[in-house]
């Protein structure tokens, strides 16, 4: 293994194989420059957070101002002036459904909290028993052991864990009519035990990048509402501007009873997420009853950088033609589909919004795909049987070109090295 650090445990890998984990020393726009003097065309944004590019001095000025005054505060106990300002701009850019927010460190602590406020919601007014959540198959939601507990645990990253944590119910997206007859029985079965229905809206992210069409979240959300289920959207991946419009919900004609935001909250720049929901959702925990209270408080939660950070990124979405620079990436990338769909291994070819998915019949060896797009001078790493881009939103148009380009060329490269070999 080459590695920059033998101490260092490095994410979904497997360290043993680990060949080759390079060294980055500094971030601009879309590029990332190593030790070793290569520069990097990021195609994924750090996994899908810095939508404004990297080192956007508006971010990194609000970041400066408020680590000067107070770099933390615990929220237990005290407001402060970012968290405050935060929930206002929230507010101002989500749907009127959405009234109060709790923000947690991470994605994968906002679902957990989701999924706490879902089951006591039920409790809380007096009904018992309703403590699972439907979820879809290839979902993932987060890697705690509730987050898990919703992601595909038949097909996804964390079967191993299949017989160790809350089993939960999973349906396929009903995409069909048949498939939506199938859903909609399956839901009645189910419904006396079911605290809510958890779904990523219209791109099912790091589950191997699956799409489905608004009408499918729609019809979801009617059969929620229909059978007095609550839904859940997990948009820690799609909102903020990734499917085309600033919230995918707003593709549809959905608005759940609770959405959990992170990812590109804060622009890349740190750790936050919040977990919005609707008054009803709220009301039911408000009560003389302490126990009737939601008791969950993470020690970053509600940082005072991250809520800078996030309110200048707010700021800058609201300042700059974010949604257009989407809707170029799109047909940047859609330009090349036919070109895709033509190369060998290939079996679909999937856009939405600056999301582009190539999926491959198989995978071999991700590590000599991986390592081949750094040689190429790009940042993109495929996993599953997907190679996919899902770049900043500033991304220059010669920039992407060159993304588009190397998979072009590389795909053909594997194909021949590994895919038309085991033919």
């Amino acid at each position: 293994m080459i590695s920059p650090h033998p101490n260092i445990w490095f994410p979904y890998a497997q360290m043993q194989n680990l060949q080759y984990i390079p060294k980055a020393v500094k971030t601009s726009g879309s590029k990332i420059y190593l030790e070793n003097n290569q520069v990097l065309i990021d195609g994924i944004s750090s996994w899908w957070t810095a939508c404004h590019g990297y080192n956007n001095q508006t971010i990194v000025k609000s970041i400066i101002d408020q680590a000067k005054k107070m770099p933390h505060i615990m929220f237990g106990g005290f407001s402060h002036f970012p968290a405050e300002e935060l929930t206002d701009n929230l507010l101002s850019i989500l749907s009127n459904k959405y009234k109060h927010i709790f923000y947690v460190d991470s994605g994968s602590v906002g679902i957990e909290v989701s999924m706490k406020m879902a089951v006591q919601f039920w409790l809380n007014i007096g009904i018992k028993g309703k403590n699972k959540f439907i979820s879809f198959k290839n979902a993932y939601h987060g890697d705690t052991l509730g987050a898990m507990s919703v992601c595909d645990l038949e097909e996804g990253m964390h079967s191993l864990f299949k017989g160790y944590i809350s089993k939960q119910l999973l349906a396929e997206i009903p995409s069909t009519m048949l498939l939506k007859e199938k859903f909609e029985k399956f839901v009645i079965r189910h419904k006396s035990k079911v605290a809510a229905i958890i779904l990523e809206p219209l791109v099912q992210c790091a589950g191997g990048m699956k799409m489905h069409s608004a009408d499918v979240v729609t019809y979801i959300s009617r059969i929620a509402k229909k059978h007095k289920i609550l839904f859940i959207l997990d948009e820690i991946a799609t909102g903020f501007g990734r499917t085309g419009t600033m919230f995918a919900y707003e593709q549809t004609y959905v608005r759940s009873d609770i959405l959990c935001l992170g990812k590109a909250l804060t622009g890349g720049t740190m750790s936050l997420a919040a977990v919005v929901a609707s008054s009803e959702i709220y009301k039911a925990f408000l009560s003389s009853d302490f126990s009737k209270a939601l008791m969950h408080g993470p020690t970053y939660m509600a940082n005072p950088l991250a809520c800078a950070a996030a309110n200048a990124s707010i700021k800058i979405f609201k300042n700059e033609p974010r949604l257009d620079q989407v809707l170029n990436i799109e047909k940047l990338i859609k330009a090349r589909v036919n070109i895709y769909r033509k190369l060998p291994g290939v079996v679909d070819v999937r856009v939405k919004g600056a999301v582009g998915v190539i999926q491959l019949e198989k995978i071999a060896d991700l590590n000599w795909l991986r390592n081949r797009f750094i040689e190429k001078g790009v940042w993109i790493r495929p996993f599953l049987d997907v190679i996919y881009i899902m770049p900043c939103f500033t991304i220059k148009d010669h920039e992407i070109n060159r993304l588009l380009d190397a998979i072009e060329e590389i795909i053909p490269e594997w194909a021949d090295k590994f895919y038309k070999a085991k033919k």
